[in-house]
C-alpha cells in the first residue's frame, strides 16, 4: 500500500493511494491520523477497507501534508554512505552518527522549502527514509525489519554555513525537510537494500546510490536508535545521503537554484515539481 496524509476540502486526512485517486481512511477506520492509526496496528484494516473502494479525492486536487505531520521523533544519520565521506572529507563513524531534527522542519510534496533569510548556503540531501510502525526498547538487529511500518522519500535541507559549527541549528531550520509522497508499506518492499535512491535538481540528477551501499543498515540503525530512545509509531529515520551534495564545480542546475532562492526574505523552493525531486525506485 502507498499511504498518505492530506488536506481536501480544508481537513486533515490520511488515506491509501488507489491509482490517480485517495481513498480516505480517517473514517473508515475510525482514526484521526495515519500516526494515530499506526498506534493502533490498523495496517491490515486500512488494507482490507481499501478493497474495491471508491476514491474519495483525486491526487491532483489534494495538498499534500508530510507523510507523518506530527511525528514524535524525527532522526537522521549522518554520514551513512562511504561515498559521502569521502566527497566530505570524513572519517566513517564508528557507530550511527544520529542528529534529532523538529517537526516544524517537515514539508509535504510539492510544498516549498524555506530558505532561511540568514544564509546564501541551502543545500539539498536526498535521503530514504524508515517510519516505524511498532515501537520499541533495546530492539535486537535481527528483529528491526518487524518493527517497521514503511519507506518514504526525504530531503535533509541543509543550511551550510550553519551546519559548519553546529549540525543542530543547521538541520533544524523550519519548512527545510520534504518527507513524502507517501509511505510504501512493507509488504510491498520486504528488503530495503534493493531500492536506488536518486535526487534530481532542476531535472538534473545529482544523486544516485543503491540503498544497499548504506555504511549502517537500516536494522542496524534501528537498533541503535532504539538503544538511546524508546521509538514509538510513526517516529521518522533518515537513513543518510550519498555522495552528490558537494559537487565540483557547481553545476548549473544547482547555480540557478541557488541563484532563484535569493533575494527577498523567505524565498521558496518547490520541494518536489516536475524535473525536480527525490526518488527512491525498486
Amino acid at each position: 500500500m502507498k499511504l498518505l496524509s492530506y488536506m481536501a476540502n480544508g481537513e486533515s486526512l490520511f488515506g491509501a493511494v488507489s491509482g490517480d485517486g485517495v481513498i480516505a481512511m480517517n473514517r473508515r477506520v475510525g482514526c484521526k491520523s495515519l500516526r494515530e492509526a499506526l498506534t493502533a496496528g490498523l495496517l491490515p484494516q486500512i488494507k482490507a477497507a481499501a478493497q474495491g473502494a471508491t476514491p474519495d479525492h483525486k491526487l491532483s486536487a489534494i495538498t499534500f501534508l508530510p507523510v507523518i505531520p506530527d511525528p514524535e521523533l524525527i532522526t537522521c544519520a549522518g554520514i551513512n554512505y562511504r561515498s559521502h565521506a569521502s566527497e566530505t572529507g570524513r572519517e566513517v563513524p564508528k557507530q550511527p552518527s544520529m542528529f534529532i531534527r523538529r517537526t516544524n522542519t517537515l514539508v509535504g510534496h510539492e510544498g516549498e522549502l524555506i530558505r532561511p533569510t540568514v544564509s546564501q548556503h541551502f543545500d539539498f540531501e536526498g535521503e530514504f527514509a524508515v517510519i516505524i510502525g511498532r515501537g520499541g526498547r533495546h530492539i535486537k538487529i535481527e528483529d528491526a525489519l518487524g518493527h517497521v511500518a514503511g519507506y518514504t522519500c526525504f530531503v535533509d535541507g541543509s543550511v551550510r554555513d550553519y551546519q559548519k559549527f553546529s549540525v543542530t541549528s543547521g538541520k533544524n531550520f523550519p519548512g527545510t525537510g520534504p518527507l513524502g509522497p507517501w509511505m510504501v508499506t512493507t509488504d510491498e518492499i520486504p528488503d530495503p537494500t534493493k531500492l536506488t535512491l536518486m535526487t534530481r535538481l532542476n531535472g538534473q540528477e545529482m544523486q544516485r546510490s543503491g540503498t544497499d551501499l548504506l555504511i549502517y543498515s537500516v536494522p542496524h540503525i534501528i537498533a541503535f536508535c532504539s538503544d538511546f530512545t524508546p521509538l514509538a509509531p510513526g517516529d521518522v529515520i533518515a537513513t543518510g545521503t550519498p555522495e552528490g551534495v558537494r559537487p565540483s564545480p557547481q553545476p548549473a542546475a544547482l547555480d540557478e537554484a541557488r541563484r532563484r532562492a535569493r533575494g527577498r526574505d523567505h524565498r521558496h523552493w518547490r520541494a518536489a515539481q516536475p524535473g525536480g525531486g527525490c526518488e527512491v525506485n525498486e
